[in-house]
C-alpha cells in the first residue's frame, strides 16, 4: 500500500510518533524505576504461562536481565519515534512489540491467569481488558506509522546512532541504579511519607432472623449504636440474633498485608501503630541473603538495641527455617513474624531492606542499616 507523500499525510505520521513514542517513554520510566518489580512480573508470566505444554520456569534466573532488556526496548523506540531517529528500523521494531503486546494482553483478558500486566509498572493499575483495549487503540497510529515510514525519509547516520547509544545507555545506567537501590520514585503504597493505617468507624453487622418465616435480615450500626436498630427487630418474640460481627477501627491501607506469629496472630495494627517507633527489616527470602546482608541486619538490631527501639524481622521463611538462621549467623534478640513473600517485596526491593516507622507513618527506607535515622 503506498501512502502518498502529502503535507496531511507526513503531519499524521508525526503526531502518531509523538503520541506512542510519548506513551512508551512513560511505560519505560515507571518501569525503569523499579526494574526488580518488573522482574517480578517477568517471574509471574513465566510460571503461569505455558506454550505448547512448555513451561518458562527454565528461564526464571534471567528475570532481572529480560527486565532491563524490556524497559531498554521500550525506551529506546519511544526516543527513536519522537525524534525521528532510525525511522524504517523504529517503525518495524514498533509493530512486533504492539503486536506481541496486543496478543499477550488478550490472552491475559481471556485467561486472567495473570491479574495485572505490569504495563505502567505501579504507577497506574489497569484492568487486563483495559490494558488489552489500550494496547488496541495504540494500534492504530502504530500502523499508520508502518504505512508511512518512508514519508520524507533522510538518512541522519551519525546522529540517528549517537542518539540510539544515548538512549540505551542512559536506561541501562538508570535500571541498573534503580536495582542497586530503592526506586528513585516510589509509586507503591510504602512510601516515606505516607501513613499506613486508615482510622475509620468500626460498624457492628448483626443478623436478624424472623422466627415465623425464616426471613433473614442484616442490620448494620456502629458500635455504641444499638440504639439505632430497628424496634421490631428487638422484639425477640418474633426475632433471633443468628449472627454478629464488627469491623476493626484499623485498616492497613496495603492488600494482603500482615505481620504474623507463629500462632497464626496478626501484629501489623499494633506495630505499625507505635508511637516509640519501629524498624522492620524485610527479608523475602532467607535463603538468598548474601552475607553482606546478614552483617546489614546484625547492623540495624545493635542500632535499634541502643536507641531502645523497636524492632522486628519481617519474612516469608518457615519458623523453624529462621530459628536455624539465626542459629546459624549467631544473632539473638530479634523479634520475627511473617508475612507473604509478595506483601514483602511491595515493601522495598532489598532482601533485606530496613523501614523506619513512627505512629504508621514511614518516615525512612534504606539498604544500609548505618543510613538509619533512628530517632530516641
Amino acid at each position: 500500500m503506498q501512502i502518498k507523500d502529502t503535507t496531511l499525510n507526513y503531519t499524521l505520521n508525526v503526531i502518531a510518533r509523538w503520541v506512542v513514542g510519548l506513551v512508551f517513554l512513560f511505560s519505560s520510566f515507571v518501569k525503569g524505576v523499579d526494574p526488580l518489580g518488573t522482574a517480578y512480573k517477568v517471574q509471574e508470566y513465566m510460571t503461569a504461562w505455558e506454550l505448547f505444554g512448555m513451561s518458562f520456569e527454565w528461564a526464571l534466573p534471567m528475570a532481572n536481565l529480560l527486565s532491563v532488556m524490556l524497559i531498554c526496548a521500550e525506551f529506546v523506540v519511544g526516543v527513536l519515534l519522537i525524534t525521528n531517529s532510525f525511522r524504517l528500523l523504529s517503525a518495524w521494531a514498533l509493530v512486533l512489540m504492539m503486536l506481541f503486546f496486543t496478543a499477550t494482553t488478550l490472552v491475559d483478558a481471556i485467561t486472567n491467569k495473570v491479574s495485572d500486566c505490569g504495563c505502567f509498572g505501579d504507577a497506574v493499575k489497569l484492568t487486563n481488558w483495559q490494558t488489552f483495549w489500550k494496547n488496541v487503540a495504540l494500534d492504530v497510529p502504530t500502523v499508520w506509522i508502518f504505512l508511512t515510514r518512508w514519508l520524507r525519509y533522510r538518512r541522519r547516520f551519525e546522529r540517528d546512532w549517537i542518539i540510539l547509544l544515548a538512549a540505551i545507555a542512559a536506561m541501562v545506567v538508570f535500571s541498573i541504579y534503580n536495582i542497586k537501590h530503592e526506586p528513585v520514585i516510589d509509586f507503591r503504597p510504602w512510601k516515606e511519607g505516607n501513613r499506613m493505617i486508615e482510622e475509620r468507624e468500626a460498624m457492628n453487622h448483626m443478623t436478624f432472623k424472623n422466627i415465623a418465616s425464616g426471613e433473614e435480615v442484616t442490620v448494620d450500626y456502629p458500635n455504641g449504636g444499638w440504639d439505632q436498630v430497628p424496634a421490631e427487630y428487638k422484639d425477640f418474640d418474633r426475632w433471633e440474633i443468628v449472627s454478629s460481627t464488627s469491623d476493626e477501627p484499623f485498616e492497613v491501607k496495603a492488600d494482603g498485608f500482615s505481620m504474623m506469629d507463629a500462632e497464626g496472630e496478626d501484629h501489623s495494627v499494633d506495630l505499625l501503630l507505635s508511637e516509640e517507633g519501629l524498624v522492620m527489616v524485610t527479608v523475602h527470602s532467607l535463603a538468598k541473603m548474601k552475607p553482606s546482608g546478614v552483617e546489614e541486619v546484625k547492623s540495624a538490631l545493635a542500632q535499634a538495641e541502643e536507641n531502645g527501639t523497636k524492632i522486628v524481622m519481617l519474612t516469608s521463611a518457615l519458623p523453624e527455617e529462621v530459628q536455624a538462621w539465626l542459629y546459624e549467623n549467631n544473632i539473638s534478640g530479634l523479634d520475627y513474624l511473617f508475612a507473604d513473600a509478595t506483601a514483602i517485596k511491595a515493601i522495598m526491593r532489598g532482601n533485606p531492606g530496613f523501614m523506619y516507622m513512627k505512629d504508621a507513618t514511614v518516615l525512612q527506607k534504606t539498604r544500609k542499616a548505618d543510613e538509619l535515622e533512628i530517632e530516641n
